[in-house]
């Protein structure tokens, strides 16, 4: 539905917008991936997100024959996304990553 949906949502630009969103997630997704500026990469990620859940889900509520637990069914790939994006945020990419190889390897050979 990509340029439909967003056209549906009521974005600006809905040509514009999707790529504009398809692209960044596919990048700032292979680059959480393979654990490269993880953290850095893991914020617009929340933050695409989160709008996600703003724009689609929160208005379910307000659906008749809907109601909090068809919002909860439906949101919760959304809920899962948040909470390990935040964690990432939090603790980083681990130590088979690349942040790990090029920091603390740089680090231990400075050492």
């Amino acid at each position: 539905m990509g340029i439909l949906r967003f056209a549906k949502i009521g974005f600006p630009y809905p040509a514009f917008t999707a790529h504009f969103v398809g692209t960044f997630e596919i990048a700032c997704g292979f680059l959480v991936l393979i654990g490269l500026f993880a953290r850095f990469a893991s914020i617009p990620l929340l933050i695409v997100i989160l709008t996600a859940i703003s724009t689609t889900k929160i208005p379910e509520l307000l659906h008749p024959n809907q109601g909090f637990w068809f919002m909860m069914s439906d949101a919760r790939t959304d809920f899962a996304m948040t909470m390990a994006l935040l964690f990432l945020i939090n603790v980083g990419a681990g130590a088979w990553s690349f942040d790990a190889w090029f920091w603390d390897g740089n680090l231990r050979a400075q050492v």
